[in-house]
This record gives C-alpha cells, structure tokens and sequence, in this order.
C-alpha cells in the first residue's frame, strides 16, 4: 500500500498531463496530502486564494485521479497549512498569467455560482442544442416548464456550464428567487455532518429553502441509501411547490448503479436530454469563440488542424487550445502547424478501430438476433432497429464511411446507410429507450 507522499506524486503526475502546463505550476504548487481519514483524504494548500480555485476548478479532476490510484479514497477536504511540502514535479510560476481566468476565483459564496459561466460564452451545436432549448424553456417558465430537468452525457462536454448558465441567467432575470448549485458530494457531506452533529432539521432548513437547486455530478449517488432517501424527502418538497431542480450526471438516470426506483422515477418525470461530443464544425466553433475571448488571431490552418486532431471532449480541447494560446504568448509572435502538432501531440487519442463483423455480432448478440439477419433483406421490425444501430455506431463511432458500411453489410446503397444513420440520431433525441440500448452497446466495445 503506498503512503500519502507517494500518493499524491502520481496523482501529480496524472494531472499534469490533464490540465494546462500553467495552470498546474500555478495551483499545485506547494500541495501536500496532509492525512487521510475514514476515506477522506486532506490536501494541504498554502493559502485560501488556492483552496477556493482547487475546491472549484479542480476538484472533480483531483477526486477523480486520486479514486484511480487508490480504492479507499470516497472524497477530498483542502485545509491550508503553512509548511511548503516537498513534490516530485518541480513548479515554476509563471511569467506570463494572462490567460489564468483569475475571474473564476469568485464564486458567490450564497449560491455557489461562477459568474463565467454564462449563455453568452456558450457554444450552441447539433451536441447540445436539445438541453440548450430545454434550458431556454426552464428560464422562462421555472419549476413549471420541464422539472426536474437532468443533463446526462460524458466528462467535460459542458454539463457544469450549461447547468450554471441557467442559474445566472435566472438569477439575473429573478433576482428575488434563491438559487443555490451543489455537488452531489457535497450534499452528501452536509447531510452526513448534520446526523454527526445532531442538526437534521438545520441541514433541511438549509437546502428547504431555495427556489432552485441545481445538483452536479449525481450519478455519485451510488451506495449513499441514506443521502439517497435525504435527496428523495427535498425533491418532493421543491417540486410540490414549483420549485426549479436540475440534476447533471455522467450517465442516463436508468443507468445509474444502484439508484433507488422511487428516484429513477423521480428524475424521470420531467425532462432528461443528453450532450455528445462535439461534431467538427461545433469544435471550430468551440475554437474560435475561445480565441475571440482571449483577443487572438490563429492561421485558420491551426484552427482546422486542432478541430480535426482533437474529437474528444470540450475540456480536453480547450486544454490543448490554452497550451497552444500560452505557447503563442511566451514566444510573443505566431505559432506554426508544426508547432502545434509537436505541442499536442500527447494529447491526440488514437482512433478506435474495430472490425465490422466484430460490430454485427455485438449488437446481435444484445437484440438477441441472428447475425445474418441483419445482412439480409428482411424487413421485420425489431431486425431493421438492430441493423439500423449497427449502421449508426459504425459510423458515429468508429468513422466508417457510408458506401464501405453498406457494402459489409449485403451491398446495401450509401443512401440508405445515410437514411439509417439520421433516423437513429434523430431518434435519439426522444427515444430514453433506444438512448439505453446504445449506451449499454457502446460499454460493451470498451
């Protein structure tokens, strides 16, 4: 078993790679584990300027990386101590800082919001544009229009955006209304605190009396009976009263481990929409509203190559954006492709690549079908859904064209790969039941 020390080295070592070379010299610096207890672990920081950013910028990545090196780990407190601990990376600060967002820092302490967060900086594409109406009709109608409202879709595409974007907006738009944004961990922790201090009915006061709650990261909820029976009691007290909820998760509340169904059911009831990752062009724009914010021109071949080289989430490009901007600003002149290229390489995921029939057998296997159904011409209902999936994951997934998927599968025309692959994307967006099958399929390819 490693110690604390060892620990947080490679952690250190795992967030490095994840986040700006900036950023992580700016507030890693000086961080220590300082003890661990009943599954908590406390990170030392130097002062309150860096406990407020790591608690707010960083702490999903921090709990995340620190849950992979070590099972006991279920959360992380920061506590600022006065020692400089010693670290395996050696920190530099920066000489330049423009592009640190020292803005972040100030969250609203009453609601938690981060007033960045805002519609204004929010790109709208064929990924999200379904939760971004959704979350128009929330702001005109709270806790009437689509409540509770749950945001589902994989890590960095926006959720904690989207989600804070309504709280300041409605905010703005009410500012008679009490809005208040917690994680799912956190939650927890306040109510587990309030049993331990004999303070239940100060711990419902306090969350009893929002107008609108917005929870982040819920799947967490996993294993928590009593927060889960805590969460179920405050639900119906907002939404008997009209009160705005909003959920954000990783995955599809039907898919969430151990979830009670009186919850499911619960979270059900309104709307739930999904974010993907962004298509190409949506990433040229992701790009391009970062660049106009940081007042920087980019050869239009840069933009193209990074839009192109990096498919996967929003963080995960704007990480390699700011390396690219900081680069850029530290040689104080422009930056070529071939820079680029070398600057992110590391950061470019290989493309997953798969066998066609390997695919076929998949999903038969899960419609539980014959494999030669889906090459045959048969028409039967339940068989052109399965072949129809097929055609979608192939291509959405794994690139394949249009005229080669039709080919593998009985000499089909491209037309109707295409018709195929639209209808499902379509669907999609209203079908929770086809959403289900085609998250339970992806999971078995990985």
């Amino acid at each position: 078993m490693i110690n604390n020390k060892e620990l947080w080295e490679n952690a250190l070592v795992d967030i490095e790679t994840s986040i700006s070379r900036a950023n992580f010299n700016t507030w890693f610096k000086n961080t220590s584990i300082t003890k661990e207890d009943s599954g908590t672990l406390y990170v030392g920081v130097p002062n309150e300027f860096v406990k407020d950013w790591l608690q707010n910028k960083f702490h999903k990545l921090i709990l995340k990386t620190l849950m992979s090196h070590s099972d006991n780990i279920r959360c992380v407190e920061y506590i600022i101590v006065k020692h400089e601990p010693v670290q395996k990376t050696a920190l530099k600060t920066p000489t330049n800082n423009k592009e640190l967002p020292l803005a972040d820092l100030y969250i609203n302490k009453e609601d938690n919001l981060n007033p960045k967060y805002t519609f204004n900086s929010f790109v709208v594409g064929p990924f999200n544009e379904l939760a971004y109406a959704v979350a128009q009709a929330v702001i005109e109608n709270p806790g009437t229009s689509y409540n509770p409202l749950f945001i589902y879709g994989g890590t960095g595409l926006g959720k904690t955006h989207m989600t804070q974007a309504i709280g300041n907006t409605i905010k703005a738009k009410y500012p008679n209304k009490k809005i208040f944004y917690v994680s799912l961990e956190r939650f927890s922790i306040d109510y587990v605190n309030s049993l331990q201090n004999k303070t239940p009915n100060s711990f419902k006061e306090k969350y009893r009396k929002y107008d609108m709650i917005i929870m982040d990261d819920i799947q967490f909820i996993s294993g928590k009976d009593k927060t889960q029976e805590e969460l179920f009691h405050l639900f119906n007290t907002l939404y008997e009263s009209n009160r705005q909820i909003i959920f954000s998760s990783d995955k599809h509340p039907n898919l969430i481990h151990g979830l009670e169904e009186r919850l499911q059911s619960r979270f059900a009831s309104g709307m739930t929409v999904q974010i993907t990752e962004p298509d190409y062009e949506s990433r040229i724009a992701i790009i391009r509203a970062k660049l106009e914010s940081s007042n920087l021109v980019v050869d239009p071949e840069i933009i193209s190559y990074l839009a192109s080289s990096l498919e996967g989430n929003i963080r995960e490009l704007e990480g390699s954006l700011n390396a690219v901007i900081m680069q850029s600003q530290l040689k104080n002149k422009g930056i070529s492709v071939n820079e680029v290229r070398q600057l992110i390489k590391n950061n470019i995921k290989a493309k997953k690549t798969v066998a066609i029939k390997d695919v076929v057998k998949t999903i038969a296997d899960y419609y539980e079908i014959n494999e030669s159904d889906i090459y045959d011409k048969t028409r039967r209902k339940e068989i052109v859904r399965a072949r129809q999936v097929v055609m979608y994951i192939l291509r959405e997934d794994f690139n394949v064209s249009y005229p080669l998927i039709g080919q593998k599968l009985g000499g089909k025309d491209h037309t109707t790969v295409i018709h195929s692959y639209l209808k499902i994307k379509k669907d999609l967006q209203t079908d929770q039941l086809l959403v289900q099958e085609v998250e339970k399929i992806r999971m078995m390819f990985k």
